[in-house]
């Protein structure tokens, strides 16, 4: 095993471990408080802080990884979950809002720290191949998305079987084998030989803006839906806590399936995969939801019209995701991949931060088609955006 290959796979061990406890706290906090009486709403602000923290930490992140190593920022993040998981385990009466809203603070801060320090040290690890990179960035975020999915089921199961306070537990005592398993990585792995001034994680290039821009709305399209709504959605039309979580569970992990098949699924496409490609799948994209809302109005069957409908959703989504986790790789240089890498996942987090917020008031307010059409809208958006990234790179090619 190469030096190379056996980092990658401590780096993808440490993510998955994390991975599975993100997907776990999130379906166990909106179904727990929703059994406890809270709107959707009210369910949708137990994760601003989380997601508020995420843009703060994707920022300064990209920033500390480049002083100190990825290494240690992996380490720190995952350090901060298991914290944020002993506190989800004290008795109900002290699940406030605040010490809940809290407690996903440091679980964002965390999840972020360990993104990107995962995302940028593929960067690091993989070597000077495009093929070799598209393959390593897809397969980590793919199968990331598989185990995400896979801890949706796990924090329901875990709910029904052993209680919330239990649950948190278990998932942070598997956190621990993760955070032992990234001490044998070398040591300050992408850090910059000049340490890094906190004014270069702003990106200058008008093409990075561009994709970040359309990162936003791509993933608000998404959580629009995604994060409360679709989950309270099914519960109300009579779904048990157990058929949710495993639905949400096979989505992601077909979603995560699709994204690390990507590299595969675009191999016989004329031009190398690029800008160009993530604006077509982007206008296929945007016609998905749009198509659900549709089906809604001539009334057929909700549950099936929903599930499968929105597994196509899952689908092409995946395929731009994994397009554009490798085009902010491919664009950076290795000495600033992880503030550019920072930078990008910010406005990841921007995106979930809106569409988390979206997700709860308007089902509240206008119902699962009105987050359908939220959705469209956004992804519409996202399409415009990264036309304009396509302009800009051409335009740089024109003038070198």
């Amino acid at each position: 095993m190469t030096a190379a290959l056996r980092n990658y796979l401590i780096i993808t061990g440490n993510y998955w471990a994390f991975t599975i406890t993100d997907g776990a706290i999130r379906m166990l906090v909106v179904l727990h408080f929703y059994q406890m009486g809270y709107s959707p709403f009210a369910i949708a602000m137990l994760f601003v802080f989380y997601e508020v923290f995420g843009i703060v930490t994707n920022f300064v992140g990209g920033w500390l990884g480049a002083r100190i190593g990825l290494n240690r920022t992996m380490q720190v993040g995952t350090a901060m979950q298991i914290v944020a998981l002993l506190m989800l385990t004290v008795p109900n009466p002290l699940l406030t809002v605040a010490y809940v809203m809290a407690a996903q603070a440091l679980s964002g801060i965390a999840k972020d720290l360990n993104k990107m320090s995962a995302k940028a040290g593929v960067k690091l690890v993989a070597g000077a191949s495009d093929e070799q990179l598209f393959k390593w960035v897809a397969w980590i975020t793919g199968s990331k998305n598989a185990l995400k999915g896979i801890g949706f089921f796990v924090g329901a199961a875990l709910l029904s079987l052993i209680g919330f306070q239990g649950a948190n537990f278990a998932l942070a005592g598997l956190l621990v084998l993760g955070l032992i398993a990234t001490f044998t990585l070398p040591s300050g792995l992408g850090a910059m030989k000049d340490k890094a001034k906190f004014s270069a994680l702003f990106s200058q290039d008008a093409a990075f803006n561009w994709l970040a821009a359309a990162r936003i709305f791509l993933f608000g399209a998404r959580d629009v839906w995604f994060v409360v709504a679709l989950p309270v959605y099914l519960v109300s039309i009579g779904w048990d806590f157990e058929w949710v979580g495993a639905y949400l569970a096979l989505w992601v992990v077909g979603y995560g399936i699709v994204q690390a098949s990507a590299p595969r699924l675009l191999r016989g496409q004329k031009n190398p995969v690029g800008a160009e490609t993530a604006l077509r799948w982007s206008l296929i994209l945007v016609g998905t939801p749009a198509l659900i809302w549709i089906g809604f109005q001539f009334n057929l069957p909700p549950g099936w019209l929903i599930t499968i409908g929105l597994g196509v959703f899952g689908a092409v989504f995946a395929v731009n995701s994994a397009v554009h986790s490798y085009l902010i790789l491919n664009y950076s240089s290795h000495d600033k991949a992880s503030m550019n890498v920072g930078f990008y996942y910010a406005a990841n987090a921007g995106g979930r931060l809106l569409g988390t917020v979206l997700s709860g008031y308007a089902y509240q307010t206008i119902g699962i088609e009105g987050c359908l059409l939220i959705s469209t809208g956004f992804i519409a958006l996202a399409a415009v955006f990264t036309y304009q990234m396509c302009r800009s790179l051409t335009a740089k090619t024109v003038a070198s």
